[in-house]
């Protein structure tokens, strides 16, 4: 099971539903300031924010050239946080990401002793660039940070300063010599995104506002303890009893058994775990904060199920055969639940 914590007070003040408002606000400042720099991708936008405000963290798939890392580092800008950009390598160490010992003089009668140097991962947002090109170990290094929000290097235990954002990118056209995250790794990551072409009115508008002399750049609207208070808040959004029911079941449903439907044992390995249950009340929680609503709805859930739960299924031989993917069963599955099925 994981630590993620769900019993939260709940909004019930006059002063968190002010809180509320003032979350509402300053993402849309936000979300207008990266509006100057990104043109397009508002979707991708909002699912980063609900991450961040959720304490999780995104792995998201794109073609190159799709302005993942500006639209992270942007968001960092607009944020007043600390960023890092790790890009991936099959000859990248755990050392490369935590950071190493390094034997340094005192200065004192030739005295030397060994010196911590942070690695990029001690930054509140860390783009991890293609994050499958790396070997397991490696990985697991930047996964064990993102879990338990410390490093342990040497044997001594070097807490990550909060917010702390992790992510991560992969490349679905360049498959050769990758090392493919494995499905309990996959878990780590709250939200799968999916970044796509932008439309044609966005990228003539890209073609006419990057290719000048006079680039913008966002300008910082949020303050980083901001954000701070911001993910407490979140997590005392209620959720009336009706919301958590129906996650259940949605979630419990993609799970194959003598219970299932047949075309769930037909078309699934494995269903989501209770993981899937937290992050989808989570995903709701922030949605509908930065909606400016003061309790989590079904539409709220309904906006996140994707991203929460395509990674987290794992197909059978005979759905890829039959070109069904992830996102369909997720449709199929809400279809279920909902009884339109």
């Amino acid at each position: 099971m994981s630590d993620i914590p769900l019993a939260q007070p709940p909004v019930s003040s006059a002063d968190d539903v002010a809180a509320i408002d003032e979350l509402r606000d300053n993402c849309q400042r936000v979300r207008a300031e990266l509006a100057r720099v990104i043109q397009g991708q508002e979707e991708v936008i909002e699912r980063l924010l609900i991450c961040i405000l959720a304490r999780g963290h995104g792995l998201l798939m794109g073609v190159p050239g799709l302005a993942k890392t500006l639209m992270v580092h942007s968001l960092a800008r607009t944020m007043d946080l600390s960023f890092s950009r790790i890009q991936f390598t099959p000859d990248l160490m755990p050392s490369d990401i935590t950071g190493t010992d390094i034997l340094q003089e005192t200065g004192v009668g030739g005295h030397r002793v060994f010196e911590f140097v942070k690695g990029p991962v001690f930054a509140n947002i860390v783009l991890a660039d293609e994050i499958n090109r790396t070997p397991p170990k490696t990985q697991a290094a930047l996964l064990e940070a993102m879990q338990e929000r410390r490093v342990t290097v040497v044997g001594r235990t070097y807490e990550l300063a909060p917010p702390f954002f992790v992510l991560a990118t992969q490349n679905p056209i360049e498959q050769e010599g990758t090392y493919p995250l494995p499905e309990a790794q996959l878990d780590r990551f709250m939200f799968f995104i999916r970044v796509n072409y932008p439309s044609l009115a966005e990228e003539i508008a890209i073609a006419r506002y990057t290719t000048g002399d006079d680039l913008p750049q966002p300008d910082m609207v949020l303050p980083g303890e901001k954000i701070l208070e911001f993910q407490r808040l979140v997590r005392r959004v209620p959720v009336p009893d009706h919301v958590y029911e129906y996650v259940v079941r949605l979630v419990r449903l993609s799970r194959p058994g003598p219970e299932a439907p047949d075309w769930v044992n037909s078309w699934i390995t494995w269903g989501a775990g209770p993981r899937a249950v937290q992050y989808l009340i989570l995903g709701g929680k922030a949605r509908a904060a930065l909606a400016g609503h003061y309790m989590v709805g079904l539409d709220d859930v309904k906006a996140v199920v994707n991203e929460v739960l395509s990674h987290r299924l794992q197909l059978t031989f005979h759905a890829e055969s039959e070109g069904v993917t992830s996102l369909d069963i997720v449709e199929r599955l809400l279809k279920e639940v909902n009884g339109d099925a």
